[in-house]
């Protein structure tokens, strides 16, 4: 295990990884393969590729497309893969749920082919809590069923299913992880933690879903990336492990510890009409990946305030996203006209 693909390196999960890997292991060498979408951005591995351009490569490509994938592997010597390449918002899936399917599961049967067919060492899958769904009391283990709720965690849930199918019926060497909410640097700004931060520093309006009481487990992106590291070196072939804090916060204490960090004014929170179908806590038993050794290194309010600073801090990224017409319009279409009067 030298030489990985990591597919979605471009992206927020993605990039923290691929520099999480050429720092830790001086022996190993990178390709990211990503399709850079709106939420691909190779602002995100700018100083990557200066530091190891011996050791990292980049390809434009699509997982979807079987030929583009092979010819990677083959060109770079490829003995592991690391799917990170996913439609990741629920927002979007709720609007368009038609490139969900395609990428996060027609994307990931390609890449199991390739695995199959070029013999790899490994294919690891990264996935979500929300294959979960809504958890009302206690904390899920990677043995209970899944029960997605909406097109996105439907379309991570037929991903995961299929990569088990395939180490059951192929013997292939896989594993999973299933993260629980990961904040920290290079998130697209579309998703709540970098919004609220972004909005709050120029005085916008916080859109909060609903009440606010949604429960989450808010991760740092690098305690996640050791867990996937530990899990790829030292974790069970064919088996499945949660990665969270494995506490609790609810959406409206996040929103008012950011205004807090930021010396805001709790005034900028404006509940609007609530998520349709929106799961109302998740929670994972993180005992299994604890037992490899792995604890995160950040509590949720730490890894909320570490995010805030970088937000503060990096304006030269996040501004033009923000500015761009594509993240207005999605802005517009989202949130206008769903305030609720208080």
């Amino acid at each position: 295990m030298r030489n990985l693909m990591i597919t979605g390196g471009a992206g927020f999960i993605g990039s923290n990884f691929t520099r999480y890997v050429l720092d830790r292991y001086p022996e190993y060498h990178v390709v990211v393969y990503d399709k850079l979408t709106y939420a691909g951005n190779l602002d995100n591995l700018e100083d990557t590729a200066e530091r190891f351009a011996d050791r990292y490569a980049f390809v434009r490509g699509d997982i979807c497309d079987a030929a583009g994938v092979r010819e990677t592997i083959r060109s770079y010597g490829v003995d592991t893969i690391v799917n990170f390449a996913a439609e990741t918002h629920v927002d979007r899936s709720i609007m368009d749920p038609d490139a969900f399917i395609q990428t996060d599961v027609y994307g990931t049967f390609v890449l199991l082919e390739a695995t199959r067919e070029l013999g790899l060492e490994r294919m690891h899958q990264v996935s979500t809590d929300e294959v979960y769904g809504h958890v009302p009391v206690g904390a899920l283990q990677e043995t209970d069923p899944v029960a997605p709720r909406s097109p996105y965690a439907a379309s991570k849930t037929s991903g995961d299913l299929m990569v088990l199918a395939y180490h059951i019926t192929y013997g292939l060497p896989v594993t999973i992880t299933r993260g629980a909410n990961n904040i920290g640097p290079y998130q697209y700004p579309e998703k709540v933690v970098p919004l609220f931060v972004t909005n709050a520093l120029d005085d916008l309006p916080l859109p909060l879903y609903g009440d606010g009481l949604q429960v989450r487990d808010y991760q740092y992106v690098l305690d996640h990336c050791e867990a996937i590291d530990l899990v790829l070196h030292e974790g069970g072939v064919g088996e499945i492990y949660n990665i969270g804090t494995g506490t609790e916060m609810r959406n409206l204490d996040m929103t008012r510890l950011i205004l807090e960090l930021l010396n805001k004014p709790q005034s900028l929170i404006q509940p609007v009409q609530d998520r349709p179908g929106h799961d109302r806590r998740y929670a994972l038993d993180v005992t299994k990946i604890r037992a490899l050794g792995w604890e995160p290194a950040h509590t949720c309010e730490e890894a909320i305030a570490k995010t805030v600073r970088w937000y503060v801090e990096n304006e030269w990224w996040w501004r033009p996203i923000k500015s761009g017409e594509h993240y207005q319009a999605y802005y517009r279409q989202q949130y206008e006209g769903r305030e609720i009067e208080s």
